[in-house]
């Protein structure tokens, strides 16, 4: 039977614009279409692995406003143990300002609001299952995912950080995370490059010097050109699949969420991998988030 799945981690609103360009600095772009869809990388992670079968709980803070009941009543509808997600009194539910253009390529302004909110106590009354998979990104408190992550580590689970939005991390936290998930962007900002790395072989070296231990796999996720896995000594590859993108937007969450599931049901790394780069995939077919994340039966 597969383990259990955690995911700590921010519930958003997604504001999404769609225009032919991106507007320069002073300048003003019409739109073509304006959607309010479900997101946040906690919320986008936790159904993406609900939908390709996982057995997951969401860890997060809602607002009490329009926008937390909209979530709210989404978030019912997948499958997603719900009973540690909880509402902020003053703050407003999480917010993503989404402008996406006519080549598919997002731009994010994401303001936190309740997520900020989510504290290490929030995850305090979960009980933690034996090789429980955990799974957490940046857009909540590190010292929250510190406290869960430190929990799940004490009873031979498997941790996954998707440190996304890129930001300085909180001492000790690395040391408690097995798998890191970046994209070309992230691995280069925490590596201290000055410059993306556009081949295997720089990858390979950057993504060496984030280890924090030597048992710690770093998974490189690039876009249409697919995933860079370094694991130990070896380097795994898995090619893009072409594809026809219509909203890039949550497709490294989904990916994350994949993996997840593949982890909890003891896959090994490369159909780990396989698996998760095939529903990212699937998920920019689709306009939005949470609602783009496909389901079991699309991806086997």
């Amino acid at each position: 039977m597969p383990h259990p799945i955690v995911v700590v981690g921010s519930i958003n609103m997604d504001v999404v614009a769609r225009t032919q360009n991106h507007p320069r600095p002073g300048e003003t772009v019409f739109g073509e279409d304006l959607q309010f869809i479900p997101g946040g990388k906690g919320s986008n992670q936790a159904v993406a692995a609900s939908r390709l079968g996982g057995n997951v709980t969401l860890i997060g803070k809602l607002g009490s406003d329009a926008f937390g009941d909209t979530m709210a009543a989404f978030l019912k509808e997948e499958n997603l143990d719900l009973a540690y997600v909880r509402r902020a009194e003053m703050l407003p539910t999480g917010t993503a300002l989404i402008v996406v253009n006519a080549a598919s390529e997002n731009t994010i302004v994401v303001v936190p609001g309740s997520n900020s909110a989510l504290l290490p106590t929030d995850t305090d009354l979960l009980p933690i299952h034996r090789q429980m998979v955990a799974l957490a990104q940046f857009e909540v408190p590190q010292e929250t995912t510190y406290r869960l992550f430190e929990r799940v580590h004490a009873t031979e689970g498997i941790t996954i950080l998707n440190p996304a939005p890129a930001g300085e991390v909180m001492p000790g936290l690395m040391e408690l995370v097995d798998y890191l998930v970046v994209n070309e962007t992230e691995l280069a900002f925490f590596s201290g490059s000055d410059h993306i790395p556009d081949n295997t072989a720089q990858i390979a070296s950057q993504a060496k010097k984030l280890r924090s231990h030597t048992s710690q796999t770093i998974v490189v996720t690039c876009g249409p050109k697919g995933v860079v896995c370094i694991k130990r000594d070896e380097i795994l590859t898995v090619d893009g699949r072409a594809v026809d993108a219509v909203d890039t937007t949550g497709a490294g969450d989904c990916f994350v969420g994949a993996f997840a599931v593949a982890l909890a049901e003891g896959r090994g790394i490369s159909e780990a991998l396989h698996f998760a780069n095939q529903a990212a995939a699937l998920s920019v077919q689709k306009l939005g988030a949470s609602t783009s994340m496909p389901y079991r039966h699309e991806v086997i």
